[in-house]
């Protein structure tokens, strides 16, 4: 009886244990290790927002170059000529920009420290400001985060580079059944069309060569789960590979032990 016991142990051991390899990130990683990975920053696509605030000397020069944005309440008197606030800029479909003063404006392609010297070499050059300083912050854009982690949701880019790391970061880590080994990011391309890469959270060499290191505006990550999560994932848990599976079994092994040895 006590070797049975035993076995069927074992069997249940086997059937619930999940390996440490499988959880561990960055398992190639040495101490003292160096490596360089090209920083790729957030460009601007059609449809993207953005708020851009230009503060000169002349406070007159500045309500000039600033959209207003009034808070309107119903039932409250509105103050159009007061700035509360900075409206967003939307990227047209050729990529464009209507700036107060200036007009048209080409932007898309452009980081946002590009965009801040467009907007001050565009208004010097027509004498319209000598000593400009232009503050341009992302409005609109996200990343999305999936599947096993602890708070999957739509988070913001507030910066120019977001790494991987930094948006499972933000949803709180994967959690315990997560598989690291073949995470997905899928990402929507200008031209329309969407691609899907996989990322090894296991190797710091894979992670800091791959394309999607760097997360770009409207990129969705998934954690897909592991085997024993998709067990659990059945109708009612009970297949072949399931840890309730080799329980019942076990018991009823164990049944038929004692009616045999009676």
């Amino acid at each position: 009886m006590k070797k049975i016991f035993i076995v069927i142990s074992m069997i249940l051991l086997l059937a619930s244990c999940t390996s440490t390899k499988e959880i561990a990130y960055f398992q190639d990683s040495e101490h003292g290790r160096s490596a360089s990975v090209a920083q790729k920053q957030i460009t601007l696509r059609p449809e993207d927002k953005i708020t851009i605030l230009v503060n000169t000397r002349n406070q007159e020069l500045t309500n000039m170059f600033n959209l207003p944005y009034v808070s309107r309440q119903l039932g409250t008197q509105t103050n159009y000529g007061q700035t509360q606030g900075v409206s967003c800029y939307t990227v047209d479909n050729e990529g464009n920009i209507d700036f107060p003063q200036l007009g048209k404006v080409h932007i898309a392609g452009m980081t946002r420290n590009m965009v801040v010297e467009t907007i001050k070499s565009k208004l010097v050059g027509a004498n319209l400001v000598k000593d400009p300083i232009v503050t341009v912050e992302f409005a609109n854009l996200t990343f999305s985060v999936l599947g096993e982690v602890k708070n999957p949701n739509r988070y913001p880019i507030d910066r120019d580079a977001i790494t991987i790391l930094d948006a499972i970061s933000r949803a709180g880590d994967l959690t315990i059944h997560g598989l690291r080994t073949n995470i997905k990011v899928l990402r929507m391309n200008e031209d329309g069309t969407q691609k899907s890469y996989i990322v090894n959270l296991c190797s710091l060499e894979e992670l800091q060569n791959s394309p999607v290191f760097y997360l770009q505006q409207n990129d969705v990550v998934y954690v897909e789960p592991n085997e024993m999560r998709a067990r659990q994932s059945t109708v009612n848990g009970n297949n072949v590979r399931s840890s309730s599976f080799w329980i019942s079994l076990a018991s009823l092994l164990t049944s038929v032990t004692l009616i045999f040895v009676k």
